[in-house]
């Protein structure tokens, strides 16, 4: 399998600035997507891990559990740096 973060770039999910990862509208809206279906479904997430995977899974639905369980791995510290930015701000008690 390709470098994760290299097939994630190629398939428009990702794109490269600078020596940063950041993530595309393509990958946003998937992963909106996935957390909408998750909170609709009740499903009991607290961290990243689980939307992100929902959201992969929607793309690459033929991938083994192995290409999938790398490409969340490659896909959890960047979608936490995007969001950083937006937890600092946030009003004190506030849920991540």
């Amino acid at each position: 399998m390709p470098d994760p973060l290299d097939r994630l770039v190629e398939d428009g999910l990702l794109r490269r600035e600078g020596d940063r990862a950041r993530t595309t509208a393509r990958w946003q809206a998937a992963l909106a997507r996935a957390a909408l279906r998750l909170q609709r479904a009740g499903a009991p997430w607290k961290d990243l891990r689980l939307p992100i995977a929902a959201a992969l899974l929607e793309r690459y639905a033929e991938a083994s559990d192995e290409e999938l369980a790398a490409l969340v791995e490659a896909m959890v510290p960047v979608e936490e740096a995007e969001l950083a930015p937006l937890a600092r701000n946030a009003p004190p008690g506030a849920q991540p």
